[in-house]
């Protein structure tokens, strides 16, 4: 356990970046101004809690599957709420973003690309999780977001005929072409403008920096996979709209 001496610096710097953040938005008059500082505490405490259990399962494969298990169970019910909760949906969100995640993951570890270990399999899975979960969030709301914008034309189309899926086509299309823009630029820039997590945890862990790369691009390429799945599927699970949606 690390003595507080240890952490207060950590502790300052969290401080004054949260304080920093919520002065900013207050000052910008921004709606829900402390949310970001609050997830900033929440995650903290959340880090720290999973830093303790991790450390006594990260080689049993049991409880590795549990706790991808409950990371998958919170990212699905976090990206259902971003998108107006239902169960109906919940049961969408969850199945599209596994078949991306699941199909990935085998890929990754059935070719040997990464050691089908529990520690790797859990800092890929963990890492897919994270990211099919924004993308699911960010494909829904824009999707919603450009059906709704361009209501008179979906109805237009629906007025000629077509069936639901067709009329919100262009809108589909829009909205997994902007859900994936962040994963696309971080991939296009990686080692230029960033250092990913799991290239730098990688050599702090005691990689080669060439081993370390190897490993991140295999996390990118998983992020874009898994990420096209899951916003593909989804967004032709919530294609099927007959009357004007509610803003998310």
């Amino acid at each position: 356990m690390p003595a507080l001496s240890t952490l207060l610096p950590t502790l300052v710097a969290l401080a004054i970046l949260a304080a920093l953040t919520v002065g900013i938005l207050w000052g910008a008059r921004t709606p829900s101004y402390l949310s970001p500082a609050l997830a900033i505490l929440r995650g903290a405490a959340q880090l720290a809690a999973i830093s303790l259990v991790l450390g006594g399962v990260i080689s049993n494969p049991l409880w590795v599957g549990v706790a991808l298990l409950v990371m998958f169970t919170v990212a699905s019910v976090t990206a259902t709420r971003r998108l107006t909760w239902s169960w109906r949906r919940f049961a969408l969100v969850a199945v599209t973003m596994a078949a991306g995640i699941l199909v990935t993951v085998a890929v990754v570890f059935g070719t040997g690309a990464i050691e089908f270990a529990p520690r790797y399999l859990l800092a890929v899975g963990g890492i897919v999780i994270g990211n099919s979960m924004t993308i699911a969030t960010l494909a829904g709301r824009r999707f919603f977001e450009a059906v709704l914008e361009q209501w008179d034309q979906v109805e237009g189309w629906l007025a000629l005929g077509a069936t639901p899926r067709q009329a919100t086509l262009l809108q589909a299309r829009q909205a997994v072409h902007s859900a994936l823009i962040p994963s696309t630029d971080q991939t296009k820039t990686t080692g230029l403008v960033t250092l990913p997590g799991a290239f730098v945890g990688a050599i702090f862990g005691g990689a080669s920096p060439l081993e370390a790369g190897r490993f991140q691009v295999v996390v990118l390429a998983s992020i874009m996979a898994a990420g096209s799945i899951t916003a593909v599927a989804l967004i032709r699970s919530l294609g099927n709209v007959k009357v004007r949606p509610e803003p998310v």
